[in-house]
């Protein structure tokens, strides 16, 4: 898929798409003007804004009976973005 892995279908996400925005799980080195133009290329929407937000990686810990293993979630970026009034993007087209 390139710049944008997914989009984030969460209830909050869902709720936004009611106002014309729609939220992408992005690659960390994507910037906002990459983003609205694979936006653009993939749905054939006018992107009016773009807002990006990283969400750091947290640390976990789980135990076992004989040890204590610690780790890290991976970083992610998640891009909201803002489309036409009128324009819609359907996630569920094609299944």
């Amino acid at each position: 898929m390139g710049i944008i892995k997914r989009p984030a279908l969460t209830e909050k996400s869902q709720a936004m798409q009611e106002k014309g925005k729609y939220v992408f799980v992005v690659e960390l080195t994507a910037n906002k003007i990459e983003i609205a133009k694979e936006v653009k290329k993939m749905y054939g929407v006018e992107v009016l804004d773009v807002k990006t937000m990283r969400q750091i990686g947290k640390k976990k810990s789980k135990s076992t009976r004989t040890k204590i293993t610690s780790g890290r979630t991976s970083t992610t970026k998640k891009a909201i973005v803002t489309v036409g009034s009128g324009e819609v993007i359907d996630f569920y087209q094609g299944i």
